[in-house]
């Protein structure tokens, strides 16, 4: 997973129009290519959300042991970093144009003779 918060620094994390045709080029439909997408950006979301969560249980308190609330800058820091990083679907998006997605069309729809 760290490969991809390396990767994703250099991009933009606002949304931008895109061409429809850069969607069809590799799957000649853009359901299908969307599809992919989706797919791919579901499995971002929960990679980095189970990686937030692991991180940000390493400051867990126990309840028992509470006095006082404090804050944790280094938690913050971690939060804000995780916080800034491109939306799933954005991370999706470029591999997908930039061809690191490698995903297979079942045919379902055969001629049923």
């Amino acid at each position: 997973m760290s490969d991809i918060k390396t990767k994703v620094q250099g991009v933009d994390p606002n949304i931008s129009a895109q061409n429809i045709k850069r969607f069809v080029k590799d799957t000649g439909n853009i359901y299908e290519a969307l599809v992919v997408i989706s797919k791919r950006a579901n499995q971002l979301s929960v990679d980095l959300k189970k990686e937030l969560v692991d991180k940000l249980d390493e400051f867990a308190i126990n309840p028992e042991t509470i006095e006082e609330i404090t804050e944790n800058k280094e938690q913050i820091e971690i939060s804000k970093f995780y916080e800034r990083l491109p939306n799933p679907a954005k991370i999706a998006t470029e591999e997908f144009f930039d061809g690191e997605l490698h995903f297979q069309v079942k045919d379902n729809y055969k001629d049923k003779k």
